[in-house]
């Protein structure tokens, strides 16, 4: 390949990667063309992308970015799985396609400068949770001691008002009150 053809897949892959710091590196060896045809749709509908890239080449076009990290995966046929609201939705999905495709190798995956290297790696990046979740766990958490705090509040006053109303149905009936003493 010529000087000038590498160049210019580094230039693609620049515009391909320049923006992403959070992305999977995946193996399509041993997918069939229909397979990986399918695959990829069923990622495409989530708004991840696969691309194939030469490792030497992609090593070059990360360095000084945020994968470069990535650089000790990239060994054997690689392909990067991006898009999506992040990294780790794009793991669970490509867990779910290890179901339905067994060929397919998680060879790792970058989350805030973090290296998830290996199957297991990427399986555990999955079950961490996305941004939308992280924030409604840390809202939730918040609200928590406030909601305690108005329940607490709120139960001396029911209490109260479910003892007026029997005083006040057993008046009604000419029931008499018994002191208490």
């Amino acid at each position: 390949m010529s000087k000038t053809v590498k160049q210019m897949i580094v230039n693609d892959y620049a515009s391909l990667f320049g923006e992403e710091s959070d992305v999977a590196v995946i193996s399509i060896r041993g997918i069939g063309a229909n397979e990986n045809n399918e695959m990829r749709s069923t990622l495409r509908e989530k708004g991840i992308r696969v691309t194939v890239i030469r490792n030497a080449l992609a090593k070059q076009q990360f360095t000084g970015s945020a994968l470069e990290a990535l650089s000790r995966v990239l060994e054997g046929p690689s392909a990067l799985a991006y898009g999506g609201a992040s990294v780790v939705e794009v793991a669970r999905e490509l867990v779910e396609l290890v179901k339905e495709f067994p060929e397919l190798e998680l060879k790792g995956a970058i989350l805030d400068g973090e290296v998830f290297e290996g199957n297991a790696e990427v399986e555990r990046l999955a079950k961490f949770p996305t941004l939308e979740e992280a924030l409604a766990e840390t809202v939730q958490l918040v609200l928590s001691p406030a909601q305690n705090l108005v329940a607490g509040v709120m139960g001396p006053g029911r209490n109260l008002a479910s003892l007026v109303k029997a005083i006040e149905e057993k008046l009604e009936k000419g029931e008499e009150i018994a002191k208490v003493g």
